[in-house]
Formats: structure tokens, sequence, C-alpha cells
């Protein structure tokens, strides 16, 4: 877990100016910098970033957070990744302490532990100028593309515009074998080999030294870029019928196949207006989607999708769609897909499996049947549950002992990586129909229990989320909203918040994380951490709820730390937060014990403690009705 004085240190640190202005182009406006909102389409600016309280919002799709939550949001970082990136950039190591048993921050949304993005550190110089290098190289092969008509007549044949291919930041490697040696003051530089640009050749040179040369040349080129927009690495194209048709940049400390996807950071903001991310197979595939209206489109660089892919892709949104060509090798491609996607298959996120004609890519589809026939296509892709039951049940004789054991066989490994919910519970249901045997028959042989386990950090569908109302919602909005007002709880007004409320967990978490923050706890640094634990879509819905109020915006926008007269109009505010939140937990125990003596009074006869007991009750009662003035 990082620690929040750290998270706290940090955001002191940095400027939320200088991180947004990078991705968003700003304008000072009075106290604040103001630009397009990148969360949403707008023509007039509502996006606000203020670099005295450190924190943005935008007034007209509700967004906003800290340096951390920024780079969560708009360039799909994990918790750790953001907070690994923002230190990174002032020269700190991120430090790391036992995880509390309750409301921890430390992981990713939707995963289950920070383990699963461990990685051997690369110094962080050493990326920065290896970036440097792989910039340089993008320049030179977009200037060159300008010079190579061929390249260019290809391009054009594919459909695509010089717009579209500027997006993409789409280059060309002339032929020849020293080509960047013009680029790059020390060919010789080892950097440029660690980036994957220049091969060493095993031939000598009259000096001794292995000769070198360009990795790509006569390729239309195809940045690859990270959720940063950094140019990691690149795809070439060949032009003519040459082998290989695609070659992608080796591994290196920047770029490795199995984690990156290409075109994500275009689509970004495409796939959130379309509430859908669409995978493909290819460069030109997500190039030409692009140019024909679907923009949302992405695709794996020559490999396998992999768990680490479906990861990203679900930072993004809850649907996904895999394109695969119909013939032999995509149905391959879409079981390896099917595979990565199990254990991520939770019960609020949609994938799904498009397989066109053996004879069409979506490219080739869509220029001859049109953009509506593969919307159809893309509306009637199979669900992962369907796909994967076609999987299990394919080539076996159901009507045979042994086709039935054979398909419980294949079964098991498919069934036993998929989450505990209700998801798996219906999948095992179809299974157990179509085989014609009993669903506990289909759960004991495959080893799978029946149990249905709440998933531990997973954002239910909007409309299935906990909604929190009445007096405790109040409460729960002030203890975020105003953070210090925890010192005023003692312990007889924990236990009640925590278990006798309804909604014990959240006001437990809030409480533990405000405890730690201390005196600097504000509701910027308490929402980041609240939107990365396990309760984080309920807590989207009560920042919701506060910054729904543009007065509550404008005082976590406005206000100067150093100003007595805005210091003094918030310690009113806490002041009457605080109160208003005593005044609901005695609501909330004078509820708890009327319930129970709601609870004694319908038993047919009380013992001797019991009746004591009631007694006592009806005086606790009495006194905390006239305190409240019922």
């Amino acid at each position: 877990m990082i620690p929040h004085a750290f998270l706290q240190d940090l955001l002191n640190r940095v400027d939320i100016v200088d991180v947004v202005g990078k991705y968003v182009q700003l304008k000072k406006g009075g106290a604040n910098f103001m630009g397009l909102c990148p969360f949403h389409n707008e023509k007039s600016p509502s996006f606000t970033v203020s670099p005295t309280k450190q924190f943005y919002h935008c007034f007209g799709c509700g967004a906003h957070g800290t340096a951390i939550g920024f780079l969560m949001e708009h360039a799909g970082l994990s918790f750790p990744e953001a907070v690994g990136d923002l230190a990174q950039s002032v020269g700190l190591t991120v430090p790391q302490e036992p995880s509390p048993a309750r409301g921890g921050y430390g992981g990713e949304r939707g995963g289950s532990g920070s383990d699963r993005y461990a990685s051997a550190p690369v110094d962080g110089k050493v990326v920065a100028a290896l970036s440097d290098l792989m910039q340089t190289a993008c320049d030179y092969y977009r200037k060159a593309l300008r010079g190579a008509p061929q390249a260019i007549e290809y391009l054009k044949k594919r459909g695509l515009t010089g717009e579209v291919a500027a997006r993409f930041g789409l280059g060309f490697a002339p032929d020849g074998w020293q080509n960047l040696e013009a680029v790059f003051p020390d060919y010789r530089n080892d950097a440029l080999v660690e980036a994957g640009l220049v091969i060493l050749s095993e031939k000598l040179d009259a000096q001794g030294q292995a000769r070198r040369y360009d990795r790509f040349r006569e390729r239309i080129m195809f940045p690859i870029r990270n959720v940063k927009g950094q140019v990691i690495g690149f795809g070439g194209r060949v032009l003519d019928g040459g082998e290989p048709k695609y070659l992608n940049s080796p591994e290196t400390p920047l770029f490795s196949k199995g984690s990156e996807l290409y075109g994500l950071f275009e689509a970004r903001l495409a796939i959130r207006e379309a509430h859908s991310v669409l995978v493909v197979e290819g460069y030109m595939d997500v190039v030409a989607l692009a140019q024909l209206g679907f923009p949302n489109a992405v695709a794996t660089l020559g490999t396998a999708c992999t768990p680490i892919h479906v990861q990203k892709l679900l930072r993004q949104t809850d649907t996904v769609i895999f394109s695969f060509d119909g013939d032999s090798a995509g149905r391959r491609a879409a079981r390896r897909a099917l595979d990565a996607c199990l254990p991520h298959a939770a019960d609020n996120r949609t994938i799904r499996f498009l397989f066109l004609p053996q004879e069409h890519d979506p490219d080739s589809f869509i220029r001859e049947f049109g953009k509506e026939a593969f919307s159809e296509q893309i509306a009637r892709a199979l669900p992962l549950s369907q796909f994967m039951l076609n999987e299990v049940l394919a080539g076996k004789e159901l009507d045979t002992p042994e086709g039935r054991a054979r398909a419980l066989f294949d079964a098991k490994p498919l069934l036993q990586a998929l989450p505990a919910n209700a998801l798996r519970a219906q999948i095992m249901h179809m299974f157990a129909d179509r085989l014609d045997v009993p669903f506990e028959e289909v759960a004991a042989l495959c080893n799978v229990d029946t149990r249905i386990a709440a998933p531990a950090r997973t954002a239910p569908a909007r409309k299935d989320r906990r909604r929190v109302t009445g007096i405790e919602e109040r409460a729960l909005r002030n203890l975020v909203m105003y953070p210090r007002i925890v010192s005023v709880l003692d312990e007889e007004s924990e236990e009640s918040l925590f278990n006798q409320s309804h909604h014990g967990e959240l006001f437990a978490e809030v409480a533990t994380h405000a405890r730690a923050l201390g005196e600097g706890a504000e509701f910027r640094h308490l929402s980041d951490l609240l939107r990365n634990g396990a309760n984080a879509a309920t807590f989207e819905e009560i920042f919701r709820e506060i910054l729904d109020y543009d007065e509550n915006a404008r005082d976590l926008l406005l206000p100067d730390a150093q100003d007595a007269a805005a210091a003094e109009q918030q310690q009113e505010r806490e002041r009457i937060a605080a109160e208003e939140l005593q005044a609901a937990i005695l609501k909330i125990r004078y509820d708890a014990c009327s319930e129970r003596l709601e609870r004694l009074s319908r038993q047919s006869k009380l013992t001797p403690d019991e009746i004591e007991q009631f007694a006592e009750l009806n005086r606790q009662r009495a006194d905390m009705k006239r305190q409240l003035g019922l």
C-alpha cells in the first residue's frame, strides 16, 4: 500500500497545470486555467484547473480530481501507475507499506492486488532518453513520407486521407541501409540499438566493429504510442509483396508487444463516446476504420491478445468487441482472446466476438457492404458465453457418454478461470442444459464452487450501483466533502456509524482514510483514494452529487489557502458539516434503538434481563427524541 503521507507530499510537489497541460491546451482565466474538456466534446471551455487547489473540474460533464486522478481517467493508468509516473517526474521513489484490513486502495479497480503490475524497474533517465530517440525517428519518418510518392499513392489506394495519416503520425522509412545516420549525430550510439531502431550485423567494418543498419527500410511506418502519447515503438508495413509483411519493433525498455495496443492513445475519446472498443488484427484495420467512421478501434501488435491487453481495454470501457477473420487462424486468435478475457468477465462487462466472412477484413467489408452492415455485424457479435459454449461443444458427439465427458473435460479449465459471479453460474446452467445433466453434476465434475462471490473491485453498472439515501446520504456527503470533521467522532460515534448504519462499510472506509490523512485531509486527496477502493462506483455517485452543486465545485477550486477570509469561511462550513454529522449519528442511534424496542415488544415473553433492557432502551429513546426535537 502507498502511504497517505507520501501521496499528499507528491501532490504538493507536482503542478497539476503542467500535468494537464501536456494533454489539454489551457489558458489563464483569473485565478484558474480553462480549456476544452478532454472527457467530452464541447465547443466552449468548461474545464477548469486550479493551481492553488491543485484540482480540476469540468462544469459540463462533472469530471474532477487531482493530478493522480487525471492520469488515471485520461491516460488510462492504474492507481499505482499514475502515482509512479508522477513520482518519477519529480524524482521520488514510491514507498510501500502493508495494506490495512479495511478500505485498501493500493491495488487497481478490477484487479486483486498490485503484484500483477510488478515489473523490473527501469531507470527513468534511460526511458526518457530512449523516448526522445523514438520521437526524433518518428519526426524523420513523417517528413520522409511527404517526399515518397509511391508510399502516398499506396495510402490513397487504401482510402486514407492526409488528415487521418497525420492523426496517426504515419511516416515512411526510405530504401537504404543507414538513413538514420543523417538523423542522429552519433549513429554508433548503443541507445539506438536498445530502442530497436538500429540492428547490429555479424559482419565487421574496417575498424573491426560490428556493422550497423536501420531496422526499417522501404516501409510505411506506424508509430506505436503508449497511453501517455509517447512513441515507444514502430510497426512497418511493406509496400510490395516482400516479407515480412509487417515488421514490429523488438522488445525494449519502452516497448512490450504483450502489453501495448496500437491506436489506444488515439481512440480513447472515441471509446468513451461509443462506450465500447473494437479490437482488430492489424494497423491498417485501425487506421482504415477510423477513416470509415469507427474511430474506437485498436489492434494487438502481431501477438495474441494477453490478459494485460484485456486489463488495459477494460480500464477504458465495459464493452469489448473482438473482430477476427473467419478463417482457421482467426478462430485460433479468438480462442486465445477468450482465454485472456475469462478472468475479467465480470457481471457488468460485455465481451463479444465478431467473425467476418473469410474473404474480408473490416476495411474491405465496409467498402463492399457499407457502415450500417458492419454496425449490424457488431450488434450480432457472439457474446462471450455463447462463443465459449461453442468452443467447448464443437466436434463432440453429445449423444454419447464419451462426447459429454470430453465436453466436461474441455470446459473445466474455462469455468475455473471465470470469476465466481452470476455470469459463471449462468454459463454453467447453459452448459448443463446442452449436456442434459444436472447443474450440480457439472459443478462437481469441473470442481467449481457454485457459491457466487462478490467481486472485490469491479464497478457495477450504474443502474445497479448502491444508492445511499436519506440522513445517511447527507452524513456521508459531509464526511467526504469535509474529511477533517472526522476529528469530532469519538469511539461511540464510530460504533454507531460503522455498525448501526445501513452503510457502515462506506463510513468506515472514509473515516479510515480521513484519519490517516490527518490535518491535511481534503476532498481532493480523499477522492483519489476512494475512487480506487472496493466501493469506488458508489463513491463516484457521491462525488457527482457533491459537485452537481456549482457552489461546492467553486469552493474546491477557488479559495486560496493563504486568504484569511476564505479560510474562515471554510472553517465555518466544516463546523456546520460536523454538527450535521453528529445530528445524523444521533438519528442513526435513535432508529437503531427504536428497531430494537420494536423487536422486543413483539416477543410474547421477556426474560428479566430483557425487561431491564427494554426499560433502559425506552429511557434512551426518550432522551434522544428530546435532543432531536421529535
